[in-house]
């Protein structure tokens, strides 16, 4: 059965914290608060958690995780990013916003996109997920969380945890998230694309 950490949006308990980044480390996978909605997340590494999560949103092999990452600077180590790109990435880090980018060599390629070796990768405008990417000095591998019979995400960890206490080993409650997804930026081979328009302003990226 798994736990469940109240941990302050604002100020998170470095305690609690500590534990939730060494339950990913020991191979766990753990339902997170972001600045959009709750995720489901596991160590980039894990191979089983990766299943795992799989199993839990019903995923086939080609849909593409989003390397959640501490900061623009983590965020260059995975993806190859040219001037015009940095300069509206650092306008848009962190918010709510995934950008699919070039990958590099660091990225699994399992993660990548099986023919564009791109890669999806996002800095959430949480401070949970700050404390938590600082105390794994890596990203968590991540999908949002809508289960298969749902057209939504949950917004309340309780019922999260009442609904799925058996099939992750940690749900962080940091108080209710939206339902509105990130949105979806593809900034690949000099070109810009919306794919999906979701939370936060994307007007800078028509």
């Amino acid at each position: 059965m798994g736990q469940f950490f109240i941990i302050h949006p604002e100020d998170p308990q470095a305690r609690l914290i500590k534990q939730a980044a060494k339950i990913v480390q020991d191979g766990g996978v753990i339902v997170y608060p972001t600045d959009s909605s709750y995720a489901l997340g596991c160590q980039l590494a894990n191979k089983d958690g990766l299943e795992r999560i799989r199993q839990i949103r019903k995923l086939d092999e080609k849909h593409n995780f989003t390397l959640v990452c501490r900061d623009l600077s983590e965020l260059s180590t995975y993806a190859i990013i040219d001037n015009p790109s940095f300069r509206l990435l650092k306008a848009h880090t962190p918010g709510p916003y995934t950008f699919i980018l070039n990958a590099t060599r660091e990225v699994p390629r399992r993660l990548l996109h099986p023919k564009r070796h791109t890669i999806g990768l996002r800095v959430p405008d949480s401070k949970i997920v700050q404390a938590l990417l600082e105390e794994l000095h890596e990203p968590l591998m991540s999908v949002s969380l809508v289960l298969p019979d749902q057209e939504f995400p949950f917004v309340d960890a309780r019922e999260i945890f009442e609904t799925m206490q058996k099939q992750v080993d940690l749900v962080i409650d940091g108080g209710p998230c939206g339902v509105t997804p990130t949105t979806v930026v593809e900034l690949v081979d000099g070109q810009l694309n919306v794919l999906r328009a979701g939370k936060g302003d994307y007007s800078a990226f028509k």
